[in-house]
């Protein structure tokens, strides 16, 4: 038997990768961060415990880049949704909307998230943050920002600031408000993207 090329072995390991984000994900919501150890994760993926330490330093960067995948499949989806457009107001909707859907739908997970980014271990640039921010900044840009890195700067924190308020125990913002208050920021018609109400299928 001839061995494996190289982009054969890369295809498996981004397909190893993307089962221990995708454990991690399923497991944080469904048992909590601190049920949920690095061997479970493993035996969900289908994976050695010792591959896990082959990508990531720990748990909480395990979990931040499971976080910013799911976020970035679920902004892309939003995205190319169909019918299409190339309108930077809707695409600009569409991203807002995807982000608060999260915080609305997955509630554990994103607390657990915007948990860990308040740590010591703080914000971490991973591979999935960046794809993430990528897609953020071209639709600031499509949007027609003059500055579309600053203002995706500025849009990330808005967003953060919006989950956290959405998801703060005991004192949570409604949602309907927050998104109100970032349309309003972006002069967005409040019928763009999908407003609260619609079926959670056209996130």
């Amino acid at each position: 038997m001839s061995p494996r090329s190289a982009e054969v072995n890369e295809e498996l390991r981004r397909r190893s990768c993307e089962r221990l984000l995708k454990a991690a994900v399923e497991l944080v919501e469904e048992r909590g961060y601190e049920a949920t150890t690095l061997a479970d994760i493993a035996g969900r993926a289908g994976a050695a415990r010792g591959l896990i330490s082959y990508y990531f330093p720990g748990k909480r960067q395990l979990l931040q880049s499971a976080v910013h995948r799911l976020m970035h499949l679920r902004l892309a989806a939003a995205l190319e949704r169909e019918p299409r457009t190339e309108d930077g107001r809707e695409l600009l909707a569409r991203a807002i909307d995807a982000v608060l859907g999260l915080a609305v739908d997955r509630p554990r997970l994103m607390r657990t998230h915007m948990a860990g980014i308040l740590t010591a271990e703080g914000f971490i640039q991973c591979p999935e943050q960046q794809r993430l921010a990528q897609l953020l900044r071209e639709t600031v840009d499509r949007y027609g920002a003059a500055d579309a890195e600053t203002d995706y700067r500025l849009l990330r924190a808005l967003l953060m600031g919006a989950v956290v308020a959405v998801l703060l125990p005991g004192a949570p913002m409604p949602v309907e408000r927050l998104r109100a208050e970032l349309f309003q920021r972006y002069g967005l018609d409040w019928e763009l993207g999908v407003p609260p109400g619609r079926p959670l299928s056209a996130r």
